[in-house]
């Protein structure tokens, strides 16, 4: 399992590194094709449960959100007004086609539009601002350091369960070695991106935003492992080796993204 992991992250780095850091619309279609194939994802997950979400309108909303925040921003607002709208009308037809529980259905469909179209796009947000490459790698770098501590570390010395019923194998001791570890690893990032990437950043400004992001990602992991217990689903799909699917991959990308991002604007740029 270990070496399939390694082996799909160094293939997903392949690919990723380079769109990230030519960004444009190579980046564009990377997180396109994450935000698309995790809706794809999120409906299956909710057809398991015996739901019926609409397919076509959360991940068409999922992508055209995307495409109107990356190149249309002033317009999103309407298009996902719209989006809503549209949801409601055809879980309404088919309540009245017999369908008892299409409020839950336009409820996860709704849902499923805002939490990955629309936060979503700050993924792609957090790219756009000036600097952007490097914030970029510093929000995700955060993550990626957390995310990694926190499983080796809790692999090896975690005892005492975060959450037992959500994630039976995540641990207190894992989680606080992802926050210290993380927002070490963030002030060490930022020292790096100031040096060399000129980005105008302090060593305890990378460590702030690695703090605040190492403590708070961690309810995007519970949160898409919510989705899956109430399914009875372990992951999202199979399609990344070792991974599980797409959803699983960008749960906690979602908040650091969006933390991230307002972070950046309202304090440290």
């Amino acid at each position: 399992m270990l070496t399939k992991r390694v082996l799909a992250s160094l293939v997903m780095a392949v690919i990723g590194v380079p769109a990230i850091i030519y960004g444009g619309i190579f980046y564009f279609l990377l997180i396109a094709v994450f935000l698309v194939m995790a809706a794809w994802e999120y409906v299956k997950i909710f057809q398991v449960a015996k739901f019926a979400p609409s397919m076509a309108i959360t991940v068409g909303g999922v992508f055209f959100l995307l495409v109107f925040r990356s190149f249309l921003p002033d317009y999103s607002g309407a298009l996902l007004t719209l989006l809503a709208l549209l949801a409601m009308t055809v879980h309404l037809f088919a309540f009245e086609r017999g369908r008892d529980a299409a409020a839950s259905d336009f409820t996860i469909t709704l849902c499923g539009i805002v939490y990955l179209g629309w936060v979503g796009a700050y993924l792609v947000d957090v790219r756009s601002i000036q600097g952007g490459l490097w914030w970029l790698l510093l929000t995700l770098g955060s993550v990626w350091i957390a995310d990694s501590a926190a499983f080796f570390i809790g692999s090896r010395f975690g005892r005492h369960k975060l959450s037992p019923r959500l994630s039976p194998r995540k641990t207190w001791e894992g989680y606080w070695a992802g926050v210290i570890l993380g927002t070490l690893g963030a002030a060490g990032l930022a020292i790096l991106f100031h040096n060399w990437g000129g980005l105008q950043v302090t060593w305890w400004q990378g460590g702030l935003l690695g703090l605040v992001i190492s403590v708070f990602t961690t309810l995007g992991d519970l949160g898409e492992s919510m989705l899956k217990r109430q399914a009875g689903v372990k992951d999202s799909s199979n399609i990344i080796p070792g991974h599980g699917g797409f959803l699983d991959r960008i749960d906690s990308w979602l908040w650091a993204a969006a933390i991230g991002y307002f972070m950046i604007i309202w304090l440290f740029v």
